[in-house]
């Protein structure tokens, strides 16, 4: 059974940890994420960008994978299904296609268009049980071709958007999506402090957690980041693991690969990087 992102993360913030969320792509990468949480015991949310959700043809095969899943690895931490980064319009399917959780990203709109959507979106979300993250302050770097400049997020704008009646809020403290350059200048904590106080202890969120070093996420933690999210490092990962295989010539035999053969040390290499992501942001065993 899924369950709304909500409780996970109020849990989080009151516990000062914070929950992961990993994006999925298929179906060696969901089963991966879901057996690491077990595994650990940790609460887990599994992100889909909506290109994501159109590669695996649509939120409902998504919703219906997802599901089916937990039920049969007989899954029994939390599990929420969460849309990243989503458009009204993807925020609006993911509803209907039976998602637990939604981001609705209207940090390009102007504040009263993207006040006006998100209060729209958190009545229908929650009128079916459904957590809502929103942004203020669009994530640098480019993710499924949503690009942002890494802007830090106004304080206010923050606590207007929290006043919604939003579950947890992504607000931009110089965070990117993808690898971070080598003259990053790291994570704005003032600003994140100043977000803290303004928005009544909402639960905050951390986009772009790959290549942020350990000392200032747990730092972040601390100032109310109660979501990390994780994708790049998973991608990175995977691809790693697969080239490795391949080049290393294993199950040719004159025959080609098997796909089960050649995607599985990508997967146990996503099971690693999720391992160690739960163990650093300490939510192991807080299921």
């Amino acid at each position: 059974m899924l369950v709304s992102a909500t409780e996970m993360l109020q849990k989080a913030r009151d516990g000062h940890y914070a929950v992961g969320q990993f994006n999925i792509n298929n179906l060696e990468w969901t089963k991966s994420i879901l057996l690491t949480a077990e595994e650990m015991k940790s609460p887990v949310i599994l992100g889909v960008s909506e290109g994501a959700g159109k590669y695996m043809t649509g939120f409902k095969t998504v919703a219906a994978m997802v599901k089916a899943m937990v039920e049969t690895l007989n899954i029994t931490v939390p599990v929420a299904l969460h849309l990243d980064h989503g458009t009204y319009e993807g925020s609006k399917a993911c509803l209907e296609a039976g998602f637990s959780s939604i981001m609705f990203d209207g940090s390009h709109y102007p504040i009263d268009e993207n006040v006006a959507k998100t209060t729209e979106l958190v009545a229908l979300a929650h009128a079916q049980g459904v957590s809502v993250e929103a942004e203020v302050g669009s994530i640098g770097g480019e993710e499924d071709g949503v690009v942002g400049m890494g802007e830090v997020a106004d304080p206010a704008e923050c606590a207007r958007i929290a006043g919604l009646g939003i579950d947890f809020l992504a607000a931009g403290i110089g965070n990117i999506h993808g690898k971070y350059p080598a003259n990053w200048k790291g994570l704005d904590f003032d600003t994140l402090d100043k977000i803290h106080n303004a928005t009544g202890n909402i639960p905050l969120v951390l986009h772009g957690g790959t290549g942020i070093p350990a000392d200032m996420i747990k730092k972040a933690i601390s100032l109310g980041v109660s979501k990390i999210n994780v994708n790049t490092e998973c991608q990175l990962s995977f691809a790693a693991a697969t080239r490795a295989y391949i080049e290393a010539g294993k199950d040719q035999q004159g025959k080609g690969f098997d796909p089960r053969k050649l995607l599985a040390p990508g997967a146990e290499a996503i099971k690693a990087t999720v391992r160690e992501k739960i163990e650093l942001f300490g939510s192991a065993g807080k299921a």
